[in-house]
């Protein structure tokens, strides 16, 4: 840690492992808090500022990365490079599977330098380069492989920042008919303000009576929904159908739905289902 003296009182602050703001006083003991007195200082103020914006750049590394792989778009492979040196980035990649840009699985991204290119760890336990001008992070309802790269996961003790390899995933069945899902529908709660707060929670929007979930499949914009209902917030209410509507609003047959947007939108039917209210027991 690097110690930064307060404008009184011969305090120093500076930030622990875990990147909060700790203090030690003019003797160099540590104590257990900042002291309120120093909380309009403004090296507190400001350390405390960049803690704020290190969380958010930290969560828009993740979500941005999550984007690419859910819309498995092309990634520069200069990009992955310039951002490698941000410490945020790298654990944010680090350990993703990628492929190259002909779709076939390449290994787990371990580095990225100018010179060398994209240091990977293959399926085989070696260390190789991808020399591509791009890589994909494929979604995982993409690889073939996925119950043998999660075993060499474990076995190479790959721990994920981003859902890639653990991700829940849904196939849809060859004989899909029809423009719904009811699999998980019925899904009862004591009030919809219930239901609500737990679309918030997952990240989705809600717009009329529906928990949307916007999904780009080889360039085409889809949207997943998921009917909530929109009853007074305090009326009882359960989950609904899942469908899919294209660019047009226009509700998508089945078997018109991609493998991308059909297991985003299973997992969030899913995950809304999941919070409904089983009797004797609260809400999950």
């Amino acid at each position: 840690m690097a110690w930064v003296e307060t404008g009184s009182g011969g305090y120093f602050v500076a930030f622990d492992e875990e990147g909060k703001v700790v203090c030690r006083n003019a003797a160099g003991r540590q104590l257990k808090a900042v002291p309120p007195k120093l909380n309009d200082d403004p090296v507190v103020v400001g350390l405390r500022q960049l803690t704020e914006w290190l969380d958010a750049h930290r969560r828009g590394c993740l979500e941005t990365a999550e984007r690419w792989m859910v819309r498995s778009l092309p990634v520069p492979a200069a990009v992955v490079t310039a951002v490698w040196a941000d410490e945020a980035w790298r654990e944010v990649l680090r350990d993703l599977v990628v492929t190259g840009a002909d779709g076939e699985v390449a290994g787990f991204l371990r580095g990225a330098d100018p010179e060398r290119g994209i240091g990977l760890v293959d399926l085989d336990g070696d260390t190789v380069r991808l020399t591509g001008t791009e890589l994909r992070i494929p979604h995982p309802v993409l690889l073939d492989e996925l119950d043998e790269l999660r075993e060499f996961a474990v076995e190479l003790g790959v721990s994920q920042q981003v859902q890639q390899l653990y991700r829940e995933v849904w196939h849809r069945p060859a004989d899909a008919t029809g423009t719904q899902v009811d699999s998980y529908a019925g899904g009862r709660y004591a009030a919809l303000r219930d239901l609500l707060g737990r679309c918030t929670r997952l990240g989705h929007r809600v717009r009329g009576g529906h928990a949307v979930l916007p999904v780009v499949e080889d360039g085409r914009a889809l949207e997943a929904r998921v009917w909530v209902g929109d009853y007074y917030e305090y009326d009882e209410c359960e989950t609904g159908s899942l469908s899919w509507t294209g660019p047009d609003g226009k509700v998508l047959p089945l078997a018109e739905v991609g493998p991308v947007a059909w297991s985003e939108g299973m997992r969030m039917a899913a995950a809304l289902y999941a919070g409904r209210t089983i009797e004797g027991e609260e809400a999950a």
